[in-house]
């Protein structure tokens, strides 16, 4: 039986991930501000002031300080929030290998916006793929409210003890992270106590039982250690599976890897993260009416990456077009396209790919912009298209 013990109010997503962490009953917050992100740690700093939330509120002097602070209290036993966006993000790199590495389950809220040059303060997936190979996991949030659970979940999934790796919450800068919508959210922290208990620490800093943490190892020991970071988190997905379930019992709202829209019998699907799943869904409704078997599939779970459902989904298609919201210079393709093309290259019978790359520094995408996709790749040559570009 779903929680009873929730309230119906608006948030903006930068709030309702914010509010996500006070639930959660964190122990420690260290952030920088930067936009887009800035209100999920300025209403944290509030609920610590106010005596609302028990926490220690470290106010860095950089993004590097603050994931560095939050794996020094991570690896103490402490449940662990932090924060950022786009060039904040690309200021912590060093630090996101070794939080991964030392196996440190941080949740973090990622308010997904481009990369300078030029400098633009909206939306694309840049931050979000710069991270997808160092080992955290990462989901991405269509709505507020998938943003606010997710976060709750992610405790739950990160402190797992069949786990144990950071996490990222991805939510669309401005889409999401300051706009309005309504959503439920739980009463309080007793409630989200029920689901996530407080953290149970696995070998925490003990000055008594000193250990070591991330010692130097050079030739002799490096490759077998990365090694067995690689294969415990190949291993991870039936864990976040479980407790995803575990969470939609709870809160009556279903999570899962994958969501599927009209492709049982879809000739063509789209492949999508983020809000605008919600758009490619719309168009689809729209061109249903026009006897056009299309369909969506939208990835809640990014890292790591659910190949055998999305394989599962696609292997009947005859067109597969990977949307994505950002562009890898000097690759053949996009990051999801890529991921996505190595997930069908082993099926007998492959669809077709399209990548397209749309709405990059927050540019908008209409439901009319996927019937011209539509238009595009009728020429078969088409293998690329950057939806929405002047000239």
């Amino acid at each position: 039986m779903s929680c009873e013990k929730q309230v119906r109010t608006g948030l903006t997503g930068d709030e309702a991930v914010a509010y996500a962490a006070f639930h959660a009953d964190v122990d420690v917050i260290a952030a920088y501000p930067i936009t887009p992100q800035t209100v999920m740690v300025e209403r944290l700093s509030e609920f610590v002031h106010n005596g609302e939330l028990d926490a220690e509120f470290v106010p860095v002097e950089s993004e590097h300080s603050a994931l560095s602070a939050s794996v020094g209290a991570s690896l103490a036993g402490a449940r662990v929030f932090t924060a950022t966006a786009s060039q904040g993000l690309a200021l912590m790199y060093e630090i996101l290998y070794i939080a991964s590495a030392l196996r440190t389950p941080i949740v973090m809220g990622l308010a997904n916006r481009a990369f300078s040059a030029p400098i633009n303060i909206h939306c694309s997936h840049d931050d979000a793929y710069a991270a997808r190979d160092a080992g955290w996991i990462q989901f991405f949030a269509e709505t507020v409210q998938e943003a606010y659970d997710l976060v709750i979940a992610g405790f739950k999934i990160a402190e797992d003890k069949n786990v144990l790796f950071p996490l990222i919450v991805n939510l669309d800068a401005f889409i999401l992270s300051h706009s309005i919508e309504p959503l439920y959210i739980y009463e309080g922290k007793e409630v989200v106590r029920e689901f996530l208990p407080p953290r149970e620490p696995v070998n925490p800093i003990d000055p008594d039982n000193p250990m070591t943490y991330g010692p130097l190892a050079l030739q002799n020991y490096y490759m077998e250690i990365k090694k067995q970071q690689y294969e415990a988190f190949k291993s991870i997905n039936p864990h976040i599976k479980k407790v995803l379930e575990e969470y939609s019992e709870f809160s009556g709202r279903r999570y899962d890897f994958i969501k599927k829209y009209h492709v049982d019998d879809a000739d063509i699907i789209f492949v999508i993260l983020g809000s605008a799943a919600g758009t490619v869904r719309e168009a689809v409704n729209r061109l249903r009416k026009e006897g056009v078997k299309v369909g969506v599939l939208s990835l809640t779970l990014y890292r790591p990456f659910p190949a055998n459902e999305v394989r599962e989904v696609l292997r009947n298609a005859n067109t597969v077009i990977v949307m994505d919201r950002s562009c890898s210079i000097g690759s053949p393709g996009a990051q999801l396209y890529l991921d996505v093309a190595t997930t069908l290259y082993s099926l007998p019978d492959r669809p077709r790919l399209v990548n397209i790359i749309y709405g990059l520094g927050g540019r908008d995408m209409f439901p009319d912009d996927i019937k011209k996709v539509l238009e595009v790749i009728k020429d078969p040559k088409v293998t690329e298209y950057w939806l929405g570009v002047r000239g």
